[in-house]
């Protein structure tokens, strides 16, 4: 299934890195970013993932939720988010059930793809790039940056 901007961004139910059950619809009300990487402390993911530390206070400020997911296990994710101090929830997809309900699956690699997702549950931002990790998080920050302009 195939996702585009201006659809309801499935629900689902996964596993974070302490272990503890979270549901997207939990962040009902906030804005959520939901990036997709390939593999726990491999270069690229490990860039992205640090673009969104960097950006973690403005991220902060403007209320935004950040998920990673990616089909590594709790332990994997949870060795990954201590070495780098990373401050936002990684999600253990091991099924790609994820992946699959949001169209984020590849044929050799698991593909980087960022969604932005509304206070309302709508997609309004995807973007997908494997070789350019580091632009997810300007990418998802200027969306956000859009729809506050516009209810202002």
């Amino acid at each position: 299934m195939k996702l585009k901007v201006g659809d309801k961004a499935p629900d689902f139910e996964a596993e974070d890195d302490e272990g503890k059950r979270v549901k997207l619809s939990d962040f009902l009300g906030k804005y959520v970013v939901l990036y997709f990487y390939p593999k726990d402390d491999t270069p690229g993911c490990r860039t992205e993932a640090l673009s969104f530390k960097e950006k973690w206070d403005e991220l902060t400020k403007m209320g935004v939720v950040v998920l990673g997911v990616s089909g590594d296990d709790i332990n994997s994710h949870k060795k990954f988010k201590e070495k780098y101090g990373l401050p936002f929830k990684l999600l253990s997809d091991p099924d790609n059930k994820i992946r699959e309900l949001y169209g984020a699956k590849g044929l050799l690699i698991p593909p980087r793809i960022t969604f932005v997702i509304d206070k309302e549950g709508k997609i309004t931002h995807i973007y997908s790039s494997q070789m350019n990790a580091s632009n997810h998080v300007k990418e998802a920050m200027n969306a956000i940056m859009k729809l506050e302009s516009v209810k202002t």
